[in-house]
């Protein structure tokens, strides 16, 4: 029988940290997904306004739905790593890792469950809110910096889902703990966090370095500094992030290359460095040609020699005839 009980042990045995379960109903936190979009602030992330119907209602995305199974992993190396790269992609691309625990869990569930058994399991690439249902399953509560904040653990966590037509009785979510803290608003350097619980993406560093596919905006490219691919400000100041867990999986360990680089090393790497580097990484998002885009505008910051050092470096590569890589070399130059 395919009890919470014995899911929660088959998850924590497939590699999982934690598990909860939340009915797929629309909560009302979803229907705060429609106006940030009509307010503009997805920016380029189209996808997000294409697939709205199935994120507002998971109903939509696996008829007959009626749980969803939550599931998170710690991810925090706690090892000296680049702060060049957002922790989530020093070691493996976590898709390619959860996906086959969340294949051992759901294979294990199907055939318990037996006939009748329906699920879709997603790792972020499906139109499913985790924080949403995360927090419903009591992982955790949505803090003022959107993060899902796990009070022992932290808030360094992948998500998870299983969407499943068995009747599973809910967890009790967890209440908001942020309680007065600003801390996460307050360290932001671009201020996208333009209210608690409020984030305009097109502001944000992570948005700037990783979606945005063309030049970024002016007014942003000067706090594009030594954080050229994601940026974890505002869990590194959160104070449920002092003694968050911390996980030796070697999955996420870093890369040698990203243990705690020079701007200028990075400037530095051949493509085929970087090819090797980007193999089996979640950096593969971004991809060679923005990487390189965010490292001129953020040479740009750097001590005069080693500005130019980086630029040259970057100038030399065969990446740097492209517009947007191009552009944003010269604006370095020239800003300096």
């Amino acid at each position: 029988m395919v009890t919470r009980e014995a899911i929660r042990a088959r998850a924590r045995e497939a590699g999982f940290d934690l598990c909860g379960f939340a009915g797929a109903e629309r909560h009302p936190k979803l229907a705060r997904l429609a106006e940030w979009i009509a307010a503009g602030r997805a920016g380029e992330m189209r996808y997000l306004a294409k697939s709205l119907d199935e994120r507002l209602d998971p109903a939509r995305v696996l008829p007959g739905v009626r749980s969803i199974v939550s599931l998170a992993v710690v991810y925090n190396a706690d090892r000296p790593a680049a702060g060049a790269v957002s922790r989530y992609a020093w070691g493996q691309d976590y898709h390619d890792v959860l996906r086959p625990r969340l294949t051992t869990l759901l294979k294990w569930m199907a055939e318990t469950a037996g006939r009748g058994f329906e699920a879709l399991s997603c790792v972020d690439a499906a139109p499913v809110q985790e924080r949403v249902f995360a927090e419903q399953a009591g992982l955790g509560w949505i803090g003022k910096n959107t993060c899902l904040i796990n009070p022992q653990l932290g808030s360094w966590v992948f998500l998870a889902e299983i969407l499943t037509n068995l009747e599973l009785e809910p967890d009790t979510p967890v209440p908001d703990h942020c309680g007065t803290c600003t801390r996460c608003l307050d360290a932001c350097p671009t201020g996208a966090l333009v209210a608690p619980w409020e984030l305009d993406a097109t502001r944000c560093l992570s948005y700037l370095t990783i979606e945005t596919r063309h030049e970024v905006d002016e007014a942003w490219r000067g706090a594009i500094t030594e954080r050229v691919y994601g940026c974890d400000i505002c869990q590194d100041v959160c104070p449920w992030n002092r003694r968050a867990a911390v996980s030796d999986d070697p999955a996420w360990q870093p890369r040698a290359s990203l243990e705690a680089p020079r701007l200028v090393d990075l400037c530095r790497l051949t493509d085929e460095a970087w090819r090797e580097l980007l193999r089996g990484s979640a950096m593969r998002r971004a991809g060679l040609r923005r990487l390189r885009r965010s490292l001129a505008y953020a040479a740009a910051s750097l001590p005069a020699a080693d500005a130019d050092a980086a630029l040259d470096a970057l100038a030399s590569q065969p990446s740097s005839d492209l517009p947007d890589v191009a552009h944003a070399i010269a604006w370095a130059r020239s800003s300096r």
